[in-house]
């Protein structure tokens, strides 16, 4: 059972490197175009309407993969606080409850963004051309990778994997 969970993990990670990439990805195209948007408006006098909204779109699109990643990646809202106050068999009790709270707003994320994307299908984004669903397809992506995430978390954590310590980086040596 744990080497299939540990395979899962395996999978979840490239899952998360990819939606980094896209994410990355989508950073450097929203760049380019607002760059585009900049050049075409000062320069040319003549700015195309699609820059803006395509713009933000993408910008949802990165925001969104970015914080999936980052539950992943624990670097996520939680009790550090009280990690360091209280004695250390605390510390995956408090993890565990920040994964379950994660969870449960990364199911919400994906049913009212899902209701949402249902909701607005049928209108249009005028300058884009796409249904306004799309404006909410990344609530419903982050949502189910948040989901995937802290639910690997919390599996890994039961399975009595470490991953609530901090990897040390090998390069630094203390003094």
């Amino acid at each position: 059972m744990k080497d299939r969970l540990l395979a899962t993990s395996r999978v979840l990670g490239q899952v998360s490197n990819a939606a980094l990439w896209v994410a990355g990805t989508g950073l450097v195209a929203m760049t380019a175009i607002v760059a585009y948007q900049v050049f075409m408006r000062f320069v040319i006098n003549s700015s195309p309407a699609w820059t803006e909204s395509g713009a933000i779109m993408i910008m949802t699109w990165f925001i969104f993969l970015g914080a999936a990643v980052g539950v992943r990646e624990n670097f996520h809202m939680g009790f550090d606080v009280l990690i360091y106050v209280l004695p250390p068999g605390a510390k995956p009790w408090l993890r565990a409850i920040s994964d379950i709270c994660i969870f449960a707003f990364a199911f919400g994320m994906v049913f009212y963004g899902g209701e949402l994307a249902i909701r607005y299908w049928s209108t249009r984004i005028p300058v884009l051309g796409l249904p306004t669903a799309f404006t909410y397809f990344p609530i419903v992506v982050s949502g189910i990778l948040m989901c995937l995430f802290s639910l690997e978390r919390l599996l890994l954590r039961a399975a009595g994997e470490p991953i609530d310590d901090i990897p040390v980086d090998p390069t630094i040596t203390e003094a």
